[in-house]
């Protein structure tokens, strides 16, 4: 069975790979060049033509509906098409209606774990679709990843994906006041840490991700912030949450005020560093 990647960037390529590494034969196709060993790349109409399954990773939702409108013609009803970008609801929907006009399988599958998890197979993915299609593709979920969790219907996905993130960026905030409002108070991080993490302020930002230089397990902040999840990315879910929010009307005011806070590291010099690096920018007000 042939598997076609559309998207090879930073997170399709290394997942890409995994792919290949588990003995499968991948058809590649990427707007941009790119350079991913074993990848033969070859045109959208092409892919459609010779494999079974297809994989996209796309930055937004314009760029999805694009793609989707070349490559959904050209597709027998057999294919199963499986997008892991990270987009608005709306167009995983849409996508997804245009699918069913033509008795095609898309399921949307956004993922959690950021370059590293690409790269060392342990993403989580979000699964939107029929139970039949994520019987089919769940082996290669497994290849990727360590999880995946199918949420309902199309959509779903997307929708499990904004609610995460928009936890986990309201979080980081959070956890990056303590840690400076703790420096402020002469109290030494590690001791913080260590009651913090085994405490009711306990959450993946302090366990896993802790945004202080030189406490917990490895993260970017000990790595002068270079991403892991840039801030950029961060600012994107929230926005895509916000987005949603209004759609339904559902009341999300930290959400609005962590995309707020955001917006403001990022045009005051965060672009481009991870989204940890809320606690270097604070210090500094």
């Amino acid at each position: 069975m042939k598997i076609g990647f559309i998207g090879l960037g930073n997170m399709g390529a290394p997942m890409a790979r995994n792919l290949i590494k588990a003995g499968h034969e991948l058809i590649g196709f990427d707007v941009a060049p790119t350079n991913v060993e074993d990848i033969t790349q070859k045109s959208i109409s092409e892919m459609a033509e010779k494999c079974s399954i297809i994989f996209s990773m796309l930055p937004d939702g314009n760029i999805l509906r694009t793609v989707y409108q070349e490559l959904l013609p050209l597709c027998n009803p057999q294919i199963i098409l499986v997008d892991c970008s990270t987009v608005d609801v709306e167009s995983a929907l849409y996508v997804s209606k245009e699918a069913k006009k033509m008795s095609i399988s898309v399921m949307d599958a956004p993922v959690s774990g950021g370059v590293v998890g690409a790269e060392n197979g342990t993403l989580t993915f979000m699964v939107g679709g029929t139970k039949y299609a994520y019987d089919q593709i769940e082996p290669y979920f497994s290849i990727m990843g360590q999880k995946s969790v199918l949420c309902g219907e199309s959509g779903a996905g997307q929708s499990a994906k904004i609610c995460n993130n928009m936890i986990l960026g309201i979080s980081m905030i959070g956890v990056c006041e303590a840690f400076n409002l703790a420096q402020k108070l002469n109290l030494d991080w590690e001791r913080l840490f260590d009651v913090v993490s085994t405490s009711s302020g306990s959450c993946w930002s302090v366990n896993t991700y802790c945004p202080a230089p030189g406490v917990g397990p490895d993260s970017p902040a000990d790595r002068d912030y270079k991403p892991g999840f840039a801030a950029d990315l961060m600012l994107k879910d929230l926005k895509l949450s916000q987005d949603a929010a209004t759609t339904v009307s559902a009341p999300t005011e930290l959400g609005k005020h962590a995309t707020e806070i955001y917006e403001n590291f990022i045009s005051e010099g965060g672009e481009g560093m991870d989204f940890s690096a809320i606690l270097p920018y604070l210090a500094k007000k």
